[in-house]
């Protein structure tokens, strides 16, 4: 194989977009809206994130891969139109703060044969690599499970924090990073000037990109043989813009997941700390806790005025103790709030999931608010409002 003639380092938009073409042999991107977007996330990787030099090859690297994915994405619209056609049934969508059991919750409503979800390699390779056979081993599922080896290599201190699996369902928040409009460089290093910019944007034209890669995705599966008919998401990220969420899916029903952020706040920053040490040396926990405090405080914040203000009927409450508690009732509760039934069959791959996937076969998971900045005080006033409605609400009644 030739050697790439592209720094590996570099961070130059141009040289990424040219790297994307001669990788995917392909040239037409078709919608180029996502331009102004990535080039401002690469220039807050160059002047913010202090990313060492694996972490600018492997933001280099990701970014090419983000483009190569919308080549073929286009690709394959081109050559199959019908893809458009789809229609998309999503009666639900999980996206409460991360660490309440989105992703417990969102995978227990996987477990219906009748549901697709997104899987994490789907996630990653939307479309299918050259050369796929409907019939055989999708090539992408090699190729994503090598990409997980490699991340919990490096960190190995993530396999305690969330649940890596390359064929199970994820988040497709890793669609919408396709788009550049997504929180995922934030995930990757301390880029906070571009999300106060990406707070700011219009976040409906990502969306509506999200549903063509749904479409897609869903042609996909009903070519391989599924037999499902309904779609349920999942992204904590989804909170801070939900009412473009539900204007996108109208209906769709947000399940919210709680749980006290005095427990999440401080997971989710330990989470955010072990994705930042794959890029840069030593990253500031206080840095952590500044930028993902702010995040989930306006994110919360915004979905409760959304509530009240304009989708008082499209919300679905489900607190963390009680999916762990009573999985299949849960499960249960959702599919009646949504005017479904639950069949036997489904039941029983729901009470399944949950036997095998119990919280005490994955490694401990420990931290402390202190090594974030936070205090009780200040996170009992950051989430006031949310806590005393669905948190401390709940606990006096009993």
């Amino acid at each position: 194989m030739a050697e790439s003639s592209f720094d590996p380092r570099s961070l130059d938009a141009e040289s990424i977009i040219d790297e994307a073409r001669e990788r995917a042999g392909l040239r037409d991107f078709g919608d180029e809206s996502f331009r102004e977007p990535m080039r401002r996330m690469l220039e807050a990787y160059e002047k913010e994130a202090e990313l060492n030099e694996n972490g600018r090859m492997a933001q280099r690297d990701r970014t090419v891969g983000l483009l190569v994915n919308r080549l073929r994405v286009q690709d394959w619209l081109e050559r199959h139109p019908e893809i458009h056609d789809e229609e998309l049934r999503v009666p639900v969508v999980v996206c409460g703060l991360p660490r309440t059991g989105t992703t417990m919750l969102h995978r227990l409503l996987a477990s219906d044969p009748d549901t697709f979800a997104v899987l994490w390699y789907e996630c990653r390779y939307p479309a299918p690599f050259e050369g796929n056979d409907w019939t055989l081993e999708d090539a992408r599922i090699p190729a994503a499970e090598e990409e997980v080896r490699q991340i919990l290599e490096a960190v190995p201190g993530l396999a305690s924090v969330h649940p890596w699996d390359h064929m199970g369902p994820d988040e497709e928040i890793m669609l919408l990073e396709n788009t550049f409009m997504a929180w995922m460089p934030e995930a990757h290093a301390n880029v906070p000037e571009l999300g106060r910019w990406l707070r700011e944007q219009d976040r409906r034209p990502a969306y509506e990109y999200l549903k063509t890669l749904l479409r897609f995705l869903q042609w996909q599966k009903r070519r391989a043989g599924s037999p499902a008919s309904q779609w349920v998401l999942k992204a904590p990220f989804h909170l801070g813009v939900v009412d473009v969420l539900l204007e996108a899916f109208p209906d769709a029903k947000v399940v919210q997941t709680h749980r006290d952020p005095f427990e999440t706040i401080p997971s989710i920053c330990s989470l955010q700390l072990f994705m930042w040490q794959l890029g840069s040396d030593d990253p500031d926990p206080l840095a952590v806790g500044r930028l993902w405090g702010d995040n989930w405080k306006h994110a919360l914040r915004h979905a409760l005025e959304m509530r009240e203000a304009r989708f008082p009927d499209r919300f679905i409450d489900i607190w963390y103790r009680d999916v762990a508690d009573d999985p299949v009732g849960q499960v249960r509760l959702v599919y009646e709030a949504t005017d479904r039934s639950l069949s036997d069959e489904a039941a029983a791959q729901v009470a399944r999931w949950a036997q095998e996937n119990r919280r005490e076969n994955h490694p401990p998971h420990e931290y402390t608010m202190e090594k974030f900045g936070f205090s009780e005080a200040q996170l009992a006033e950051d989430f006031r409002e949310y806590r005393e409605r669905f948190i401390l609400a709940r606990s006096q009644a009993g």
